[in-house]
């Protein structure tokens, strides 16, 4: 039980230092980490990571809006537009195939991983 407790710590600080960093990216360590090392069913680690990132996300919110870091007039049309997709995207989650969400969240951290390396 004891090692059990220390992954959930290490998953969990990485997926916080993500989220901090890099602004909701938890779930990049989020998925592998829970599917691989703890090994939880995959559509399990990806509500899981959803679970997760949310009140990541909230503390991260909340240490750049004290630090004037935060312009919630500007998060509100991306807010409202996230709820909605989200709302879509939690109703159809478990029609679509696993392999789909697979592929998909592969492409998207290529994408980024791309868009990162070549700052566009």
């Amino acid at each position: 039980m004891r090692k059990e407790k220390g992954k959930y710590a290490v998953i969990g600080g990485l997926s916080g230092l993500a989220n901090g960093l890099f602004g909701s990216g938890g779930g990049l360590f989020l998925v592998p980490l829970l599917t691989k090392w703890l090994g939880i069913e995959q559509k399990k680690a990806f509500a899981t990571s959803v679970a997760v990132i949310l009140p990541l996300s909230l503390v991260s919110a909340a240490v750049y809006f004290w630090k004037g870091a935060l312009d919630l007039t500007a998060a509100l049309p991306y807010l409202i537009g996230g709820g909605i997709g989200g709302l879509i995207s939690g109703r159809v989650f478990q029609k679509v195939p696993m392999t789909f969400l697979r592929r998909a969240f592969g492409l998207l951290i290529l994408y980024g991983g791309v868009r990162a390396v070549l700052a566009l």
